[in-house]
């Protein structure tokens, strides 16, 4: 059965739904916005950190492919001999202490799934984690601590009392902005017109992408291999010889989009999504018919020492053009900050 939010989730993506009832609040929501918007900006923006923060975000509730993106931009970024620090909120995380920095060991109930997801993809030298919800105090803990060249914020594009240098939207091209209005009628923060004023916008898979909003980019997130939750066992996407009828779960923003992805790859999906940042126990992993069960990097970090051995994690990849990282850096002009 689905959970209210998964209701919800689909009723801002339908045309009509009941959920146009609640557009007065809307009006409402997006006035405070707006209002709230203008008044922080005011206090907090424009006060420099002595390196660059880049706020990576979006103006929609769900998931848009952020986490991906935010990794694929730190391989890049290192590649060209950056020293980069990532700062997240850590949704749903109780850290004995903040900010936090986030290791290869640390639990995810004290940091979050997203945080130890990018911790784990990333070179530990080149690139720190962390956490924090009052983000400038994350970002001065990294600046100070890991002398940081330049800030990546997961998310955080709401988060006006973070000064921010550049400011990149993210928008799932398969969902775009459902029926376009603000919470609670509908799944926007802030308005569609709000990307106007960001310094890029970047679109997940534009090959459902309708809208007639300008994109800077595309990225598409790429499967490249099967991995053995318990044993670590890889198996090239091709070399996969089980069973092409499979359980399916995610808990993420989007979870068709992981039924979808293992479509084009030839299999059958059995879907079951759960709410963002859900965690899943054993007994949600074990079926009765010995099919193989595959779920997502995300949910995968929240079951490291778990003895699943029927249960492959479906490792990916944002591929992210060279160039867009170029005109990153240009916007960026590290030079200033020297």
């Amino acid at each position: 059965m689905d959970s209210i939010q998964a209701r919800i989730t689909r009723a801002w993506h339908s045309k009509y739904s009941w959920v146009l009832l609640l557009w007065p609040l809307s009006v409402i929501f997006r006035f405070l916005a707006f209002f709230r918007r203008r008044v922080l900006r005011c206090f907090f923006q424009g006060k420099k950190f002595s390196s660059p923060v880049v706020v990576v975000g979006n103006i929609s509730v769900g998931g848009s492919g952020k986490t991906p993106l935010i990794i694929a931009l730190a391989k890049q970024l290192i590649g060209r001999g950056l020293n980069i620090s990532i700062v997240s909120r850590g949704y749903g995380a109780k850290a004995p202490f903040y900010p936090m920095p986030v290791e290869m060991d640390t639990l995810v109930s004290d940091c979050g799934d997203e945080p130890l997801l990018i911790r784990h993809s990333l070179p530990q030298g080149s690139c720190h984690v962390v956490i924090d919800h009052n983000r400038t105090r994350g970002v001065d803990y990294a600046l100070e601590h890991f002398n940081a060249d330049l800030i990546l914020c997961d998310d955080g594009l709401q988060h006006y009392r973070l000064h921010r240098d550049i400011e990149i939207a993210v928008v799932d091209g398969a969902r775009g902005f459902g029926n376009r209005q603000c919470l609670p009628a509908g799944p926007l923060r802030e308005p569609v017109g709000r990307l106007t004023t960001v310094d890029f916008v970047v679109v997940n898979d534009d090959s459902q992408w309708l809208d007639n909003t300008p994109v800077d980019t595309v990225f598409n997130i790429v499967p490249y291999r099967f991995r053995n939750l318990t044993t670590g066992e890889v198996i090239a996407i091709d070399d996969w010889s089980y069973s092409k009828t499979v359980h399916a779960l995610a808990a993420i923003g989007n979870p068709q989009r992981f039924a979808d992805t293992l479509v084009s790859l030839g299999f059958e999906p059995i879907l079951l999504g759960y709410d963002d940042h859900e965690t899943m126990t054993e007994s949600d992993l074990t079926f009765d018919d010995n099919l193989p069960v595959l779920i997502t990097a995300k949910d995968a970090i929240k079951l490291r020492n778990n003895d699943l051995k029927h249960v492959w994690v479906l490792d990916v990849e944002a591929e992210v053009a060279s160039a867009f990282v170029d005109n990153l850096l240009t916007a960026v002009d590290l030079k200033q900050f020297n």
